[in-house]
C-alpha cells in the first residue's frame, strides 16, 4: 500500500460555466470577492489594480476571509496565468511555508473540467492537521461556492461577523 502524501492534494470539480468565466472569478478583485473572498486586493508594480483588471504572473494580491478578523490574512504574489487555462499563486501562509496552489481549466461542450493543486505543504504533525486538512476543508467549501456562483445559484458563505467557527465563513 502506497503512503499518503501529506505534501499535497488535488481537488477536480465539473462547473457549467465557460473557461473564460471561471478565469475571470479567479483573476479578478470582483470575481473573488464574489465566491471566495471579504476583500481582495491585487497591486501591480506597487499600484493598486482595478477591480475588473486580471492578474497576472509578478503580480501581488491580499487577501481577506468572512468569519475572520483582518489579523487573519493571506499576501502573496502570483505565479503564473495563461488566459482561460491555468493560473497559480502563493498560498504559503505568509511566508511560513512554501505551498502553492495551482489551478486548471479544462474546457468541455458543457462547461470546464477545473483542478485545483495546493502543493509544497510541510510533513510534520502540526502541518498535516493546519495546511493540509484544513486548506483541502477550506477548498472544498469554497469550490462548491464557486460552482453556485458560477451557475446562477446562492452564495453559500456565512458573512455575519458574529457567527464564527463555521467552515463556510
Amino acid at each position: 500500500m502506497k503512503a499518503y502524501d501529506w505534501t499535497c492534494f488535488s481537488k477536480r470539480l465539473f462547473i457549467k460555466a465557460t473557461a473564460n468565466q471561471l478565469f475571470y472569478l479567479f483573476t479578478t478583485q470582483e470575481g473573488m470577492e464574489s465566491w471566495f473572498l471579504r476583500k481582495c486586493e491585487f497591486t501591480r508594480e506597487g499600484k493598486l489594480m482595478d477591480s475588473r483588471s486580471n492578474a497576472r504572473e509578478g503580480d501581488q494580491y491580499f487577501f481577506l476571509w468572512h468569519g475572520w478578523s483582518d489579523e487573519t490574512f493571506e499576501a502573496g504574489r502570483w505565479l503564473e496565468t495563461e488566459p482561460n487555462v491555468k493560473l497559480g499563486f502563493t498560498f504559503n501562509g505568509n511566508n511560513a511555508t512554501r505551498m502553492e496552489v495551482h489551478i486548471t481549466i479544462d474546457a468541455h461542450e458543457e462547461g470546464s473540467l477545473l483542478t485545483l493543486t495546493q502543493n509544497c505543504i510541510p510533513d510534520d504533525e502540526n502541518s498535516r492537521s493546519h495546511w493540509h486538512l484544513g486548506c483541502m476543508e477550506g477548498w472544498i467549501f469554497y469550490l462548491t461556492n464557486l460552482k453556485s456562483i458560477a451557475e446562477g445559484g446562492l452564495d453559500l458563505r456565512n458573512k455575519n461577523a458574529n457567527i464564527t467557527g463555521v467552515f463556510n465563513a
